[in-house]
């Protein structure tokens, strides 16, 4: 199976991901930035995201960070979600403001 393209709002960041691979790893392992990385587990909530299109699934995620109504509108950690086709997502988590200057 060919991997899925990732494209990231309000950036210029677009990667590929396979689906047996969370989002998150997969740009970190090519050197992209556009999504903040922390703890990669899923318990610190850095890596927040909103997927806008696309269909995923996701691992366990902390929810403090990601609570059962966020995860049924489209919230999920990046270091847990799995891309199951083409995902555009945009970042949401605690340090967005970094990202934009």
């Amino acid at each position: 199976m060919s991997p899925h393209q990732i494209k990231v709002v309000d950036t210029d960041v677009e990667f590929e991901c396979d689906e047996e691979l969370p989002v998150l790893l997969a740009m970190s392992r090519i050197g992209k930035k556009g999504i903040p990385k922390g703890c990669f587990g899923g318990g610190c909530g850095i890596c927040r995201v909103r997927v806008l299109e696309g269909e995923y699934t996701t691992g366990k995620m902390s929810r403090a960070h990601v609570s059962e109504e966020e995860q049924a509108e489209g919230y999920a950690l990046a270091c847990k979600c799995y891309p199951q086709g083409d995902l555009t997502v945009k970042v949401v988590g605690k340090i967005i403001r970094a990202l934009q200057r």
